[in-house]
């Protein structure tokens, strides 16, 4: 029974620990002290829920007990005073208020025209006292609720630089009291860059989980979406957000083809596309449209999103334009030079052009150190080596792609094509 309820805690807090982040710490404005009375509430539920039963609406439950967390905080704080009257409150004012009343008093106080807890909170986390990188690990570990270990297989750097990282971002943006808000004005274009890459990740380990046992995340997916929209919502003349917008609705349409009655992994050319999105795939497309309208044609995210949209205008695999998405690659390439950009345009060469083509793109990478422990490096090799018959260089890829690998399904995958890879030598 307890096992019962502990999964259950812990579905939820993955689920709500942003939300419930984002709510305390517009009250105590301060992301560290948001982010422990959060691990308080959880705490809590550990504690009554296993005696009790998991409540009607647990994430309301979590994010209760973290606000009532919040104004003992706050009563107890030297510096509650001040804070109170940031939002028209004294001390007084507090104390005659019940805490529900309290909570709804500030909730309305510090509501700004957006409305949104967690836009504020990757807004303050990609404040410009961070460093770029510190930013958007900082956010990922918020918002996402991703360990470092993720967060670093994410950046392909040490564990230990990204757990740096978001320590000293902590302590950065307690001891600079960055305000807890949406900037707005040239403050807010300035800021963009690092919140669309922020939005990026958490959707890209979404929508191929790192570590784990699940292939995909689907909630992740859906929160960088939203919070895709609502930028877009707020920046209507932003070609980037159009574009990174169109990447994850294009990218999102293929979810539920994307995997097998049992969670193992479908590869792209091997889906069924009767079961892509076809609403997504129409929001998508009108996504880049829009970002092309706005002069956004050599925007990387933009890129991205029309290389995805030559994959939904194909009606069966056979019919993918090969060619224009190796020049698309091409020229993402030139605007945001990476090795992963290459290896992803060898893919497409290797399609366009023959295994052979690819796989001499492929190994000028082999001694890339950006790749050197990247799994997919040796996962396209093997594809390539198998499709030019050889088999037994292929399995040793397909192999070392596995020993790479910290998500089940993805090793799962890699082994079974090995294993394939073995039988032809057998024979």
């Amino acid at each position: 029974m307890h096992e019962a309820t502990h999964a259950a805690i812990a579905a939820v807090w993955r689920i709500e620990s942003a939300r419930i982040v984002a709510v305390v710490a517009r009250m105590t404005r301060d992301i560290g002290v948001a982010e422990e009375l959060a691990q308080d509430a959880l705490i809590a539920a550990l504690e009554h829920w296993p005696r009790d039963g998991v409540p009607d609406n647990p994430g309301a439950w979590l994010t209760t007990t973290a606000k009532r967390r919040a104004l003992d905080h706050l009563r107890r704080d030297k510096l509650a005073a001040e804070k109170l009257e940031q939002v028209g409150h004294d001390l007084e004012a507090q104390e005659a208020l019940t805490v529900p009343d309290f909570v709804d008093a500030l909730d309305a106080a510090r509501a700004d025209q957006i409305g949104d807890d967690l836009l504020r909170l990757i807004f303050t986390a990609c404040h410009p006292v961070l460093s770029a990188e510190a930013r958007v690990a900082l956010t990922l570990t918020l918002l996402g609720g991703l360990s470092t270990q993720e967060i670093a297989r994410a950046f392909l750097v040490p564990e230990a630089t990204i757990a740096q990282r978001i320590v000293r971002a902590k302590r950065t943006l307690a001891e600079k009291q960055v305000p807890f808000e949406v900037p707005r004005g040239e403050e807010l274009a300035e800021r963009l860059d690092a919140v669309l890459g922020v939005i990026y990740l958490v959707f890209n380990e979404g929508y191929t989980a790192t570590a784990g046992d699940d292939w995909m995340r689907p909630a992740l997916c859906e929160e960088a979406l939203r919070l895709g929209r609502i930028l877009a919502g707020l920046m209507p003349r932003q070609a980037p957000v159009f574009g990174l917008l169109a990447l994850m609705e294009l990218q999102a349409s293929r979810t539920h083809a994307r995997s097998g009655p049992d969670g193992e992994p479908i590869r792209l050319l091997e889906q069924n596309r009767a079961r892509w999105d076809r609403l997504l795939i129409q929001r998508g497309l009108a996504a880049l449209d829009r970002a092309r309208q706005l002069g956004g044609d050599a925007e990387p995210y933009t890129l991205q999103a029309a290389i995805a949209a030559c994959h939904a205008r194909a009606n069966t695999a056979e019919q993918t334009d090969w060619s224009r998405i190796a020049a698309l690659y091409a020229t993402l390439a030139t605007v945001a030079p990476s090795p992963v950009v290459e290896l992803n345009r060898a893919v497409a060469v290797a399609m366009a052009s023959g295994p052979a083509a690819g796989l001499g793109l492929v190994d000028a990478l082999r001694d890339e150190p950006a790749l050197a422990n990247y799994h997919l490096l040796p996962a396209v090799r093997g594809d390539l080596l198998e499709k030019l018959g050889r088999h037994a260089e292929a399995r040793v890829e397909f192999e070392r792609a596995a020993s790479l690998t910290r998500n089940l399904r993805e090793r799962q995958l890699m082994q079974a094509r090995a294993t394939a890879c073995a039988q032809p030598a057998a024979g």
